[in-house]
């Protein structure tokens, strides 16, 4: 039976997952894959800490190199994260002839052309679907079981600490704060949890789902991406009195002529099966022609769950070398020559339905005034709701679910409202998704 050597960068959380899978699991992966699957090497600046998992002496190295240049590693896992190093050791391991396995949306969504283009010249495949929804196997599912179909939108919860925040939020009433205070605690959410509750890496995984459902690849500079930062106790409430819950969501639609790309805070219907997918989970939903609709809800996180999704590619880049293959898959769903860039709509095209809301001073003639402005912009108002009085001078809430309007209108409307002397902090706006 075949000996797979495999050499790990990066021996953080998941990959001291990786090392406890590979340990476990071992009987299993041997009885499905009929090979055995050794770690050669692992590097990593801190190879002192205890991680809980055993490494047989002289596994542990500090040098990368030591894995990229070692003639007996068939595939080199990268797990460290970011922009640099891990492009140049991944485009050093496939110049070596090494297939590669990542977690890293980050340097995909920025640098998938080159990475993708080398692993293509040199015929070695290339897995990444824990980048994408961790143990969700969307990159499969895409790539394999929903080959034949046409999409036309892929959208979901794809950043598990913006969705813990969220439901905090929604389920305790406690404000933006404390809901990211507590997943800090929990481990939830990084010190520095920018990336995550700006929208940003959600940005990243959205952008590789569209390279992969379109066969488009786009700059992260033309997503439209909006945190969650501006949240409030007041939106979630209101949101519950409309019926809906507020989500993070990661969109891309496709209307045979353009892509709509966003991230942003969204309404969507309580009764919505994304609505109740809550805490640090992830849901996707794909839409195509011969499917109608799917959800994938799973683990989009963890040492397991995301170990796990490392694993499975390099399983399957395993059983392609065991019969003669580097790529039975093309790695960016379409044959390299049909990836080619598609339009992106214009932002100030997007039409939706929106929820607004105003801190205004209690007093008369404050609604005639916006209602007024919003319909010289073409914005028709469905529903409303104002509470209470001005008892500190900082203003009343004043919210409003408008019919489906033209984004432009919509901001064009916002920053005329926003300079009236009647209100008293800038007005937030939450789209909808129906």
């Amino acid at each position: 039976m075949k000996n797979v050597k495999i050499g790990l960068i990066g021996f953080g959380t998941i990959g001291a997952g990786v090392v406890r899978i590979l340990t476990k699991n071992a009987d299993v992966i041997q009885q499905r894959l009929g090979a055995i699957l050794k770690i050669g090497k692992i590097a990593d600046l801190d190879i002192t800490t205890d991680r809980g998992v055993h490494v047989e002496r002289g596994v542990l190295t500090t040098n990368a190199d030591d894995v990229l240049d070692d003639p007996d590693i068939e595939i080199v896992i990268e797990l460290i994260g970011g922009y640099e190093p891990a492009r140049s050791f991944l485009l050093k391991a496939l110049q070596n002839g090494k297939h590669v396995v990542t977690a890293n949306k980050a340097l995909l969504a920025k640098h998938g052309d080159e990475i993708f283009s080398a692993a293509d010249d040199k015929g070695l495949g290339i897995g990444f679907e824990a980048a994408v929804g961790g143990a969700i196997p969307i990159i499969r599912s895409i790539r394999e079981a929903f080959s034949a179909n046409r999409f036309s939108a892929i959208e979901g919860i794809v950043n598990g600490t913006a969705n813990y925040i969220l439901s905090k939020m929604s389920d305790e009433n406690c404000d933006f704060q404390t809901a990211l205070q507590e997943a800090q605690e929990k481990g939830y959410a990084e010190a520095d949890p920018t990336f995550d509750i700006e929208g940003i890496d959600s940005a990243h995984k959205i952008a590789i789902l569209t390279r992969l459902a379109y066969g488009a690849p786009i700059s992260l500079d033309e997503i439209t991406v909006q945190g969650i930062t501006n949240i409030t106790p007041e939106d979630i409430e209101c949101a519950r009195e409309f019926g809906y819950r507020i989500k993070l969501l990661a969109i891309s639609k496709f209307d045979g002529s353009s892509i709509d790309v966003r991230v942003h805070p969204a309404m969507i219907p309580v009764d919505h099966p994304m609505a109740n997918v809550n805490g640090v989970l992830n849901a996707i939903r794909v839409c195509d022609d011969m499917m109608g609709e799917n959800i994938l809800v799973g683990h989009g996180a963890g040492a397991l769950p995301t170990g796990a999704a490392v694993i499975g590619d390099v399983i399957e880049i395993v059983r392609n070398s065991l019969i003669g293959t580097g790529t039975r898959v093309p790695a960016q769903s379409f044959q390299k020559a049909n990836v080619k860039p598609i339009p992106l709509k214009n932002r100030d095209e997007i039409e939706a339905e929106y929820f607004l809301r105003f801190r205004v001073k209690d007093m008369p003639g404050v609604l005639a005034k916006i209602s007024g402005i919003l319909g010289n912009h073409s914005i028709s108002i469905e529903s409303m709701i104002q509470r209470g009085r001005d008892d500190n001078g900082k203003g009343v809430p004043l919210v409003m679910m408008v019919h489906r309007s033209n984004e432009k209108n919509v901001q064009d409307a916002l920053a005329e409202i926003d300079r009236l002397d009647v209100v008293c902090e800038k007005s937030n706006l939450i789209r909808v998704e129906n």
